[in-house]
């Protein structure tokens, strides 16, 4: 089953963590295969900031799997006539969180890095160290390589490089994507997203030489709300911050027609 919403569903919020990663995931794979051959598509990570929450966040750390290589077997108390297999037990690791975003590089000595694209989370934007340590990051690329940022969030504050004051006002509150190349005077390029349009396809920069490549950024999210199995989603919950009325009249009524489809189905 497809997102009530044509565009980017509210609702994902909750479970921001898997789709976060999945999505990262699928937009280095599609635009791995765009790539001129000298170039690669990674997904890297970097240590998220969680603390001081203006509005608390659930976060989680990423799967760790280890071994200590040191380590032996412990036996497990078990009935004698039952044969337990002998675990290798190892320390948990006590691992800091982290935050994924793509990079694209040129291979080589250093591997000279091209474009980076941040997806937004709710720990950059919900906190004022979150925010602090953001913009730390945002101002080392400005200038120095492509930046491309996409905020489909809406709790927390603004932090995109594009400056809030020079959008038009009905942009001030929308899904925001920003694209910003190492040319001076530095220029971004902003992409506004709905919940009630599909996600726009963007163009991602690269050297200066290539043709920038296409992203169809709507195939992508649905793939995540699909393989997520988020069609069980309880859409009568409130969110944080709650749907404007207009919103919630018109996902009551998408939802209505939905209903009315599937009971035409089963008849």
């Amino acid at each position: 089953m497809k997102s009530p919403f044509p565009g980017m569903d509210p609702f994902l919020e909750r479970h921001w963590d898997d789709v976060h990663t999945r999505f990262c995931v699928y937009v280095c794979d599609a635009i791995d295969e765009g790539l001129p051959r000298e170039l690669r598509a990674r997904v890297e990570k970097s240590l998220r900031i969680e603390a001081e929450w203006e509005d608390p966040v659930r976060v989680r750390p990423d799967v760790i799997v280890s071994e200590e290589q040191d380590a032996g077997g412990v036996a497990v108390a078990a009935p004698p006539e039952v044969a337990v297999a002998q675990p290798l037990v190892i320390p948990l690791l006590d691992e800091p969180p982290y935050q994924r975003y793509i990079e694209i590089i040129e291979p080589g000595a250093g591997d000279r890095l091209v474009t980076v694209i941040e997806l937004l989370s709710p720990a950059n934007k919900a906190s004022k160290l979150g925010r602090e340590f953001y913009r730390e990051k945002q101002e080392s690329y400005l200038g120095n390589v492509n930046l491309v940022e996409i905020d489909l969030i809406r709790r927390g504050s603004y932090v995109l490089a594009a400056p809030q004051e020079q959008l038009p006002r009905k942009f001030q509150n929308s899904y925001l994507i920003s694209v910003v190349r190492p040319k001076h005077p530095l220029n971004a390029e902003v992409y506004p997203c709905s919940m009630w349009e599909p996600l726009p396809t963007i163009a991602i920069p690269l050297r200066p030489a290539d043709a920038d490549l296409p992203l169809s950024l709507q195939p992508l999210l649905d793939e995540c709300y699909r393989k997520g199995r988020y069609g069980e989603t309880d859409y009568t919950a409130p969110l944080t911050p709650e749907l404007s009325e207009e919103d919630r009249r018109r996902l009551t009524e998408v939802l209505a027609c939905r209903r009315t489809k599937g009971s035409r189905l089963e008849t």
